[in-house]
């Protein structure tokens, strides 16, 4: 019995140590260490044995016991160790770069826009989007009847507030906060009625700006605009005013940039484009830019209506100024050569991360 014993240790170790995995070892424990297993039988029949027998047999026996279940803890151990180093992280294997953030087109181009104004006296002002009829209408010269209200007159509220239809609101806080003189721009989000297309949008952004003191001029908007169309778009940009009507300037004028793509495809870098801002090759294919015209619209602008300098409680007969728009969704689109304004607002990541 005593030579079953030292064979049943021996082969039990060598299967314990040849154990690939825990479920190998599992399965050695039950079959040399278990209740059932030979060796359990001899060490539950030593009782059986004569005298002489028992103090050999039990010491062989529980030497066995010791030796598997040591054997068995170590290899337990060593497969658990090699468990946890093939699941460890690598630290020499190059990390995941985190995706970055990137500002959102407009955004860029807004935060343009504002740089190139402040660099010119005017500083921001910013007020809110959900307004009262008096500033966004009212003291704007567009009372309750006033025809031209009617493009803009939606978007209200149950407590009589509407969406801001522009930012021109803030030009009225500012000069009812103190006198002249002003200088100030007014970027955000403003809200109309338009039908929405590929070129119209109910919600879109734009910035105002406004200048007041004694003999401001027409010929102080042009150098201004003028200004801002070579610094957006390009040194050799070009502005052409054309009369315009709006209820709170007056003269008003809409302005256009000349198109920096195809200069109008009528040497307007030699002698410039003649009043009908057509190409020198009518029959050409038409810039997707300009549509042959050379000429791309931008937004209004004019010298402040003396109603509206009354409104605030400025003497139009002492100051004068300026106002003017434009909308930084069509500068974006330009930029960037976009054909569709809802890209702006449709939060598609693939449209966004491209900038």
């Amino acid at each position: 019995m005593l030579e079953e014993i030292e064979q049943l240790q021996e082969e039990a170790v060598a299967a314990i140590q040849g154990a690939v995995d825990t479920v190998a070892l599992e399965e050695f424990r039950i079959r040399f260490a278990g209740r059932r297993s030979r060796l359990r039988a001899i060490m539950s029949g030593i009782g059986d044995l004569s005298k002489q027998e028992r103090p050999a047999v039990g010491q062989a026996a529980g030497k066995a016991r010791k030796t598997i279940e040591a054997c068995l803890d170590q290899r337990g151990r060593s497969l658990e160790e090699a468990a946890r180093e093939s699941s460890s992280i690598d630290v020499s294997v190059p990390g995941r770069r985190p995706m970055s953030g990137v500002l959102h087109p407009l955004t860029r181009v807004a935060q343009e826009l504002v740089s190139i104004l402040e660099g010119m006296g005017f500083t921001v002002a910013d007020g809110p989007e959900v307004e009262d009829e008096y500033h966004n209408f009212d003291a704007l010269n567009t009372p309750a009847d006033h025809p031209s209200r009617d493009l803009h007159d939606t978007f209200y509220l149950k407590d009589g507030r509407l969406l801001r239809t522009h930012t021109s609101t803030m030009q009225i806080r500012v000069m009812e906060s103190g006198p002249p003189p002003v200088r100030i721009i007014s970027p955000g989000r403003t809200y109309r009625k338009d039908t929405v297309d590929a070129t119209h949008h109910m919600v879109f952004h734009q910035i105002e700006g406004l200048c007041v003191d004694r003999g401001v001029s027409m010929a102080d908007l042009k150098a201004t605009l003028t200004a801002v169309g070579r610094c957006v778009m390009g040194e050799n940009t070009r502005i052409r005013l054309r009369p315009h009507f709006f209820p709170f300037t007056e003269p008003s004028v809409e302005y256009d940039f000349s198109c920096g793509l195809c200069l109008g495809d009528s040497g307007l870098g030699d002698s410039g484009l003649g009043d009908s801002g057509l190409g020198s090759d009518p029959g050409g294919p038409l810039c997707r830019l300009c549509k042959g015209t050379g000429w791309i619209e931008i937004g209004g602008a004019g010298m402040v209506d003396p109603a509206v300098f009354e409104a605030v409680g400025y003497d139009p007969e002492i100051y004068t100024g300026f106002a003017f728009g434009l909308g930084f969704d069509r500068i974006a689109m330009i930029r960037h050569g976009i054909d569709d304004i809802r890209l702006f607002l449709e939060n598609d990541l693939r449209f966004t991360r491209q900038f």
